[in-house]
């Protein structure tokens, strides 16, 4: 079906629904890679005005790729709650728009919208929104997850602390990360990203982070983000895993660029679930996974199916959605220029990701960090962070100085997060709270870093055990 509209007299066709909505897209560098782009602002405002009068019911009636073909179409469309889409399907894309800034206004968004819209609805609404409509809807939902600790509660902000090392030196993982934790970061998850992916590794840094936060009687998750089936395989060797960790996309095509199907993701689920049964930990809830995304890994894959990123990104979180997540974050500025540009992209597309993830029911977090050859700098990275911090962002990254030196990018750090919660009177997740203030010494928070040095020799215990 065609879209058409006018624009001071100029005509404007667009031959299909997903070209519609890549028109309607705010300018990306991604887009414009792959020829989906609005070739003028004129055919961008064109799209928005055919978007916005398009009906609801119309848009879910059009999958953009075969469900019998894809399975992430096949599963939005079998997930969609027809009895609350029936409070919607009327609206159209603009009405909804309006719909929601009221709701958010009295904060009052219900408990049902979630099942009542499809990721493509969720893309569509977001191309109508000004910066300010995203961080003002999304700040309106929450979304509260537990497995060691409880995550998402309102004046709550959590961290992950992200320790990662170039060679997956475990003294050196165990030191950042426990620097991280005195500095009150780590309630959303110890993460370490390692730098190899054989299977013994991935189990003795499994093994070390459950060390650490048994020896501090820490109440949060570790992680180690090595592919799904890695983690797996450490498992069946009676490594600890707390989250299953997987990167994800928007497409069928794309996740088996990720060597993953909707299948796999269940098993592995399944098989966390059936391991944390066996453990002497007290789990306050039993959400087990963690997933990441960002706009533009479908088409670096060439896998999008001619969908635009923000589109594409939106039908990733359905894929997460399904799984019952712990954590979601987008990975926003990583993948790096040809996708997002530069500043003012990496920004919208923060501010897209976090409130489609957030209207879709997920818990989404943000890797708030760009690539060294991208047009940004720290001060974008401190923008953003304020914005999704404003915008109720479940959880940031923690990384020492705010510089990876194994994944070689800048995100942000442990002292970004204390300011960040300084200046919005946030505070981190319950159950940790409470441990940090009877664990770590009181005065400023900087101070607490001299904890560390008794803490030495029993790290490096700790670290010697995981081998």
């Amino acid at each position: 079906m065609a879209y058409r509209a006018t624009v001071r007299g100029e005509g404007f066709h667009f031959a299909d629904l997903r070209t519609l909505l890549a028109c309607a897209n705010e300018a990306k560098a991604g887009d414009e890679l792959a020829g989906l782009a609005a070739r003028s602002e004129r055919e961008r405002v064109a799209a928005k005005l055919a978007l916005a009068d398009l009906r609801l019911a119309d848009l879910v009636a059009r999958p953009l790729l075969d469900p019998d073909q894809d399975e992430v179409s096949r599963l939005i469309v079998d997930s969609l709650d027809q009895d609350a889409f029936g409070h919607l399907a009327s609206l159209t894309v603009g009405e909804l728009r309006d719909w929601l800034l009221r709701g958010a206004a009295s904060r009052s968004l219900p408990s049902w919208l979630p099942r009542a819209l499809t990721p493509e609805v969720a893309a569509a609404v977001a191309k109508l929104c000004s910066n300010r409509d995203l961080v003002a809807i999304a700040a309106a939902q929450r979304v509260v997850t537990r497995c060691r600790n409880t995550l998402g509660e309102p004046g709550v902000l959590a961290i992950r602390v992200q320790p990662n090392h170039p060679t997956d030196d475990l003294p050196s993982i165990l030191l950042a990360a426990a620097e991280g934790l005195l500095y009150g970061c780590g309630d959303a998850v110890v993460g370490v990203n390692p730098a190899g992916d054989s299977v013994a590794g991935v189990a003795a840094l499994l093994r070390a982070l459950d060390g650490l936060v048994t020896t501090l009687g820490v109440p949060t998750q570790t992680c180690v983000l090595a592919h799904l089936t890695t983690q797996l395989a450490a498992l069946e060797t009676g490594a600890p895993v707390d989250l299953l960790f997987q990167s994800v996309a928007g497409t069928q095509a794309a996740n088996a660029a990720f060597g993953i199907n909707l299948a796999l993701l269940h098993e592995g689920r399944e098989a966390v679930l059936a391991s944390h049964a066996t453990r002497p930990v007290e789990w306050v809830g039993s959400q087990v996974m963690y997933f990441e995304t960002g706009q533009g890994s479908a088409l670096s894959a060439e896998a999008h199916g001619g969908i635009d990123q923000l589109t594409c990104e939106a039908r990733a979180y359905a894929v997460a959605r399904a799984l019952d997540p712990l954590l979601v974050n987008t990975v926003v500025g990583f993948i790096g220029p040809e996708y997002l540009y530069d500043e003012r992209q990496i920004t919208r597309a923060g501010l897209e990701d976090h409130f489609l993830g957030k209207l879709l029911g997920l818990p989404m977090g943000c890797d708030v960090c760009y690539t060294n050859h991208a047009v940004a700098d720290q001060n974008s990275a401190d923008n953003l962070q304020l914005l999704l911090a404003a915008a109720g962002c479940n959880y940031f990254m923690g990384v020492p100085a705010g510089d990876d030196v194994m994944l070689s990018y800048q995100t942000t750090s442990y002292h970004d997060a204390l300011a960040v919660r300084r200046l919005f009177n946030l505070r981190p997740a319950p159950e940790f709270a409470q441990w940090y203030q009877q664990t770590v010494p009181h005065g400023p928070p900087e101070a607490a870093a001299t904890a560390l040095l008794p803490l030495l020799p029993r790290l490096e215990a700790a670290a010697e055990a995981a081998r």
